[in-house]
């Protein structure tokens, strides 16, 4: 008997072929029209700045921003600045993750549990965190600790919600399959949950880095001397507009890139499963 990966792949059939070419063309399509809608943009705004339709103090401009992104590059300062947002947000988004995932494991592993706190998980999601950053500064000092906390603080209410939410909407008669074959709950958590809740993990891993980030902003404007967060508040309070807006620019760059990674951890997934 011939071995079964030798065997080879099914013909693609003529429709298939041209759903693929016109899947492949839909998509260079939408890219082409993202990048061209961004050029369009970066040129009106250098073009209404050089012909002083609008201030260029208040509003800068592309080519004043590459002009300072550069300066940053030459003195070091974009590696110091970027390199402290990066690491705080890449700890404060792991903690999350691990934090969320283990306490609504736990909350559904434990049903008492969960209804005793399920109401201060609300609250606590729903409370502003900003709110919270002058009592972290109290109780931890400005430094990094202080701002991946706030990062922290920021994400993982949110998160361990959305997760144990998932959990509890899993297939209940997989589970009744398990206890029935003699399993326990642990033997469903970890046959049935944990699998079936891959794509919502992943989901949740999207929004908890862009939360993350924003968290870990906000502790920047109150508790550091380093960071992107940091240069956007000192460049709005001496009037270097390019600083700032030069930071906001980095800083959609490293959502996009962090977003990216986790999508593509995803489209992995779904096609290995």
């Amino acid at each position: 008997m011939a071995d079964q990966s030798t065997k080879k792949s099914p013909p693609v059939s003529v429709r298939q072929e041209n759903f693929l070419r016109a899947h492949h063309r839909h998509h260079h399509r939408i890219t082409l029209g993202r990048f061209l809608l961004l050029f369009l943009f970066l040129g009106f705004w250098e073009t209404a700045s050089g012909l002083a339709w609008i201030d260029s103090f208040f509003f800068s401009s592309p080519s004043g921003i590459i002009k300072y992104l550069g300066q940053m590059l030459a003195d070091g300062s974009f590696f110091t600045h970027t390199g402290i947002t990066l690491f705080e947000t890449i700890t404060s988004f792991i903690l999350v993750t691990v934090l969320s995932l283990a306490a609504a494991t736990l909350l559904w592993y434990q049903n008492s549990l969960s209804e005793i706190l399920e109401p201060y998980l609300v609250v606590l999601n729903a409370l502003p965190k900003s709110a919270l950053a002058p009592l972290l500064i109290v109780w931890l000092g400005t430094g990094s600790n202080t701002i991946i906390v706030a990062g922290i603080s920021v994400a993982v209410f949110g998160s361990i919600i959305s997760l144990y939410t998932g959990f509890c909407q899993v297939d209940p008669e997989m589970c009744k399959l398990i206890y029935t074959l003699g399993g326990s709950r642990k033997d469903a958590l970890v046959k049935v949950i944990l699998p079936s809740s891959v794509p919502l993990i992943l989901s949740s891993m999207k929004v908890n880095i862009g939360l993350s980030l924003v968290g870990v902003i906000i502790g920047e404007f109150l508790a550091a001397r380093r960071g992107l967060g940091y240069l956007i508040i000192y460049g709005s309070q001496v009037f270097q507009l390019n600083m700032v807006i030069t930071s906001i620019i980095i800083l959609c760059a490293i959502a996009m890139v962090f977003y990216k990674l986790i999508q593509s951890a995803e489209h992995y997934y779904k096609k290995q499963y």
